[in-house]
């Protein structure tokens, strides 16, 4: 059975930084491309990062280019998400997907207010 679990969410000041963490099971994770995605409140899912199976090639939405820093270990099965700079905007429930694949984890909570 496919799991992702997200974890490293919480409330930041403006500027400030926090580390995403996805945790897969149920399949071999280096064989996916890996995706982030957030939903703020009252809107729809915004596509956030894409790494591809190998680590060697990452894409960024426009709003988190230079902020945002996707990165994965395969060794130990795990996504990562590094947000610098955070701004009250980056509001949302962040949450990993593999590509091609429509199930999610239950996601984290990410709140940027002063």
């Amino acid at each position: 059975e496919v799991q992702l679990v997200e974890t490293g969410g919480g409330m930041v000041q403006p500027g400030g930084s926090l580390r995403l963490s996805c945790a897969a099971s149920g399949f071999t994770f280096s064989s996916y491309d890996m995706i982030w995605v957030r939903q703020a409140p009252g809107k729809g899912p915004e596509w956030v990062s894409t790494i591809n199976s190998g680590g060697s090639s990452t894409y960024y939405a426009d709003s988190v280019r230079g902020r945002f820093t996707i990165s994965r270990d395969n060794a130990k099965n795990t996504l990562y998400l590094q947000m610098n700079s955070l701004k009250p905007e980056d509001t949302a429930l962040y949450y990993c997907m593999r590509s091609g694949d429509a199930r999610r984890g239950q996601g984290t909570q990410v709140t940027v207010s002063s």
